[in-house]
């Protein structure tokens, strides 16, 4: 049976089905908007840079040079487009956009791993120059080799929080203070569910290790205050309250805050994917089965794009959405292990409510808002803007508000804003959240050059060996 398979996204999952489809004799277009393999966790530093795995990576170090190794090793049985946004799909067409022009290539199985981005709940004062999510300071880390200040507060909650501050620690740049906002209350409750996977609890105890050992100042059960600071000069310090009520301010020139991972699945609704509310993580999540089969068929969904379950997991829902597009081509896997990864994929999951239960979303934060806060920073909508076109204006959905105030209309889609929006919106209407729906995806799904050429607006095309530099797909024989 002839089918041609896309992959989109070169991160743990996206890494683990191209290598199982490998295994197959199936030969996939790999799609990555990086410039490199390894995602956000794994994201390899520039050609040219020589700081060691150990360095970069910490406690994750030996995973990520074992991802990196095995993707080099599977470049000769792909076709690989770093570099390029998959902007748009339709009818089994993915469109695509980088430095060489607009495409668009067909599929008949699409795995879709596109990963994660930070859950972002707004603070008075975050829209000044030198605050940014925590995963747009590990990408500065990463990428650059650079601090995103020269005295850094890290805000938030969730474990990336403690990874990224330790992380700076590693590079020699030690963080102003780690301001947790859950209790430490709620990581006893969790504890039972936590303990299903005892070695990433190992790594958490290590993380704070390093942090204490380097002096780094940690105070969980924050209440978020404001972002002291100016339009001309940025980020001038953090005023937060502490768990005892007393008040604390840290001098600082950068902000990294973030409060855990919502799943990025804009491709997942252009592609026409059913959701469904998910009341334990409080948020719309892809209808999934236990393979990773999407409610559109040949559309499989895997890592954190669909669940965040955490780079580990990543790595067998990308191997397990693989393995169930093989057997829907009629194609028996040569090393069928799906049984073993559904079990470990299900401790997994029990592992991310833990993490749920331990650094909550601080929803009631939202509610709490002054009228005068920023909520969306790409449109300069505030939290009063929004409760206005609520009770005034008659917006009662999501989408109703967007179209009254603008919100999540600017360049980031509502990737910052759509869940904290929500829950201001939910409090002025006293709804439940689900009642508020959910911004509907939208293409492009990112901001594309308005000179691309449209005129190799063609199906992309196979490699072949006098035309060796070209990456492109292939029809395959899944056999």
């Amino acid at each position: 049976m002839a089918a041609r398979v896309i992959v989109i996204g070169a991160g743990p999952a996206g890494v683990r089905a191209a290598e199982a489809l490998v295994e197959a004799g199936v030969r996939p277009l790999v799609i990555d908007e990086g410039r490199r393999d390894g995602g956000q966790i794994y994201r390899r530093q520039p050609e040219g840079f020589r700081r060691t795995y150990a360095a970069l990576y910490g406690t994750e170090a030996a995973r990520a040079e074992r991802l990196h190794h095995r993707f080099d090793a599977l470049r000769p049985h792909i076709d690989y487009l770093p570099e390029t946004l998959v902007w748009n799909i339709r009818e089994g067409v993915v469109h695509l956009a980088n430095a060489h022009g607009a495409s668009h290539a067909r599929f008949d199985a699409l795995i879709v791993c596109t990963g994660a981005t930070d859950r972002l709940m707004p603070v008075p004062g975050w829209q000044y120059a030198g605050t940014y999510s925590l995963g747009g300071a590990q990408v500065a880390l990463k990428s650059q080799g650079c601090a995103i200040g020269e005295r850094t507060v890290m805000l938030g909650t969730g474990p990336l929080l403690y990874l990224l501050a330790a992380q700076y620690v590693k590079a020699g740049m030690t963080p102003a203070a780690v301001l947790d906002t859950s209790p430490a209350r709620a990581r006893l409750r969790a504890l039972p569910q936590l303990l299903v996977k005892p070695a990433v609890l190992l790594k958490g105890a290590a993380l704070l290790r390093t942090l204490r050992a380097a002096g780094v100042p940690i105070h969980r059960g924050v209440t978020p205050v404001r972002i002291d600071g100016d339009d001309e000069l940025g980020v001038r310090g953090v005023h937060v309250r502490l768990a005892d009520g007393t008040a604390l301010d840290v001098p600082a020139n950068a902000v990294a805050m973030g409060f855990h991972l919502r799943p990025e699945t804009q491709i997942a609704d252009l592609a026409g994917c059913a959701f469904a509310f998910d009341d334990a993580a409080g948020q719309w999540l892809p209808e999934i089965d236990e393979d990773g089969r999407s409610s559109v068929s040949g559309v499989y969904l895997a890592g954190d794009g669909a669940r965040v379950r955490g780079a580990d997991a990543a790595e067998r829902a990308g191997r397990l959405a693989a393995l169930a597009a093989l057997r829907d081509a009629g194609v028996e896997p040569k090393h069928d292990d799906a049984a073993r990864l559904r079990a470990e994929l299900a401790r997994f999951s029990r592992f991310a409510a833990g993490l749920r239960a331990a650094f909550p979303w601080p929803a009631h934060q939202a509610r709490q808002l002054p009228d005068t806060t920023v909520v969306c920073r790409c449109e300069g909508i505030t939290a009063g803007e929004l409760r206005r076109v609520c009770t005034q204006d008659g917006a009662v959905e999501a989408n109703r508000a967007k179209a009254f105030s603008r919100v999540g209309m600017g360049r980031c889609q509502g990737r910052f804003c759509a869940h904290a929006g929500a829950e201001v919106m939910a409090a002025a209407l006293a709804v439940p959240l689900a009642d508020v729906g959910r911004l509907r995806g939208q293409a492009p799904v990112k901001p594309l050059a308005v000179a691309l050429d449209p005129a190799p607006y063609a199906d992309v095309t196979v490699a072949t060996q006098d035309n060796a530099a070209s990456t492109t797909p292939r029809s395959m024989e899944l056999s």
